[in-house]
């Protein structure tokens, strides 16, 4: 049991971090490092258990996920075709094809490496490998810990419900992506008040240079429409991306009340990123989703993660750098 002590300790330091501050990016790499200090725990076990059975089982462990590796590119392509027929052409909507093409650019490389040998290739293999399985590693604690963060409870007691915007259909009109958050804050609105409460309702966005109005105006305009009272609803209708609607929302809310709760409504692929800028600006309160199209989910998460990584960017160069550095050894043991 000696071997699983980490993973134990490591999920045990993930639980009091999520009790002290939930919107934190490394408790989700600590919980991906818990699971995979007990997969390797019970690896360790079962190669160690000398049973005659463990190379069969290794075996089908490989097999296994070159399968789901090969799921994978296909499912990241089909879904980076119907992206594009659906959206249209446009750099956001290419990350889902983009990434099947890196795996199997990666998985080429590996391959290239291992048949023909030649030190540059094998250099150039390690440093590639090594990056795709840092950067797989924190898209999957990334997904994981979303997902999770995505039904953690909202508190019983809020202030204001914060609604973000996210562009207009011809300047003017809601679109369906931003309809579905109006119908989640209304949602968490009615919740609230049935507990007591008397929340304000908070649009905020814009107004972009190709749109006729500020985003908070439709979204305002959307929920008076559908029946909302407008005397519990305030716009924020100067901020330009998220951290500028939570930065300006902040002001109101401080002007209000200076003790305030709330909660922030966005969809659910933008959730946790929402949080980690929320905790950055340091507004009291939690992030919460609203559904999002299923074929538009994966290349909004991707995009999501790359915004991240670019939050992040000093870490993430330091690591990259370190694992290029293990390439030129390779390269130059080879």
């Amino acid at each position: 049991m000696l071997a699983y002590a980490p993973a134990a300790l490591l999920f045990l330091v993930f639980c009091v971090s999520v009790l002290l501050e939930r919107r934190k990016f490394s408790n989700a790499v600590v919980l991906g490092l818990a699971v995979l200090c007990a997969l390797g725990a019970l690896l360790y076990r079962l190669v160690s258990s000398e049973s005659p059975s463990v190379p069969y089982v290794v075996g089908a462990l490989v097999a296994l996920a070159a399968v789901a590796l090969l799921v994978l590119v296909c499912f990241l392509f089909l879904n980076g075709v119907r992206m594009l027929r659906k959206e249209g052409r446009s750099p956001a909507h290419l990350l889902s094809l983009l990434a099947a093409f890196a795996v199997l650019g990666v998985v080429a490389l590996l391959v290239a490496a291992a048949v023909l040998r030649t030190p540059v290739l094998i250099g150039v293999a390690w440093a590639a490998g090594g990056l795709a399985l840092y950067f797989s590693f924190l898209f999957l604690c990334f997904v994981c810990y979303a997902f999770l963060y995505g039904r953690l409870q909202v508190r019983r007691k809020a202030d204001f419900v914060v609604v973000l915007g996210s562009g207009l259909i011809g300047g003017s009109t809601v679109p369906p992506l931003l309809a579905s958050r109006l119908k989640r804050g209304r949602e968490v609105h009615e919740r609230l008040s049935r507990r007591g409460g008397s929340p304000v309702l908070i649009t905020s966005g814009g107004q972009g240079p190709d749109e006729k109005l500020p985003e908070s105006h439709a979204m305002a305009d959307h929920l008076v429409a559908e029946g909302f009272s407008a005397d519990l609803i305030q716009r924020e209708d100067r901020s330009r991306n998220t951290e500028e609607n939570l930065r300006f929302s902040k002001e109101i809310m401080e002007a209000a009340k200076p003790d305030y709760r709330c909660v922030v409504v966005t969809n659910n692929y933008h959730a946790f990123r929402a949080a980690l800028i929320a905790r950055r600006v340091r507004i009291r309160g939690q992030v919460v989703g609203s559904p999002t199209a299923a074929y538009f989910w994966p290349n909004a998460m991707l995009r999501e993660f790359a915004a991240i990584l670019v939050d992040y960017r000093q870490s993430n160069a330091a690591m990259c750098v370190i694992i290029v550095l293990g390439g030129v050894a390779a390269w130059w043991a080879s």
